[in-house]
């Protein structure tokens, strides 16, 4: 156990280093994931995240998420669902292309989302492996541009169980794009996590956005909750 999670950290802190920032500010996510069941085979997935260039500041995007999970057993879960993305890039251009007046207006995205996540125990070790497939409606208003595109992502996670309290949680995620140039971006992310109830628990983390010309590195703080709603529909 210990000299694979060398083997991990050391693949993470060696592609931490291996490509050019694309801005020198270490920004952060702040997010809240939900789980809530509501029938035997159904649950409701909720999300929201704030992400920013800097700490806390300089906003850059609001994303809010939410879809309905059909559990086919306990460890395979089809989800279709919806996002609202709000993107402000100003801060980033600006600076890129010095310029004293933004470089451009906020861009707004409503996105359909077709979800598949299977899951696998290997030893004490947590694999989940989640395909999602992605309709995005772009509209740019300072460009005053409209947009369809199509995406393709894959995410294999591992979770690592310490104590009945304390874990570690590893994941890599590539998206593909299904028109123009298909690399979009990668995302590797090494976060512990607190599990402070059965529904409740908290990761905070770290994270490397590799896009094809420069990368973001990101400090993440999540919270999970996964209340059980069964009772409010009389299910459980």
């Amino acid at each position: 156990m210990r000299k694979l999670l060398w083997v991990v950290l050391s693949i993470i802190s060696t592609m931490a280093v291996a490509q050019e920032n694309g801005e020198d500010k270490l920004g952060s996510w702040h997010m809240y994931f939900g789980t809530n069941q509501i029938a035997d085979k159904w649950s409701i997935h909720t999300e929201a995240q704030l992400r920013y260039f800097e700490q806390a500041k300089n906003f850059n995007q609001l994303l809010l998420r939410t879809g309905l999970n059909y559990h086919i057993d306990g460890n395979a879960i089809a989800t279709a669902g919806y996002a609202f993305i709000k993107t402000d890039p100003t801060y980033f251009e600006s600076a890129v292309l010095d310029l004293e007046e933004p470089a451009s207006d906020k861009i707004s995205e409503h996105r359909i989302f077709e979800q598949f996540i299977l899951k696998n125990k290997v030893w004490e070790l947590l694999f989940e492996h989640r395909y999602r497939l992605e309709q995005r409606f772009i509209t740019d208003s300072d460009l005053n541009t409209k947009s369809t595109q199509h995406r393709t992502r894959y995410r294999l996670q591992m979770t690592v169980p310490l104590t009945d309290i304390f874990f570690l949680n590893f994941y890599d995620e590539i998206f593909i794009n299904l028109q123009n140039e298909a690399f979009d971006q990668n995302r590797l992310y090494a976060a512990v996590g607190v599990n402070v109830t059965n529904n409740l628990s908290v990761q905070a983390g770290y994270l490397k956005n590799h896009f094809r010309t420069v990368n973001y590195d990101r400090l993440q703080v999540a919270v999970f909750y996964n209340p059980d709603l069964r009772g409010l529909f009389g299910k459980k």
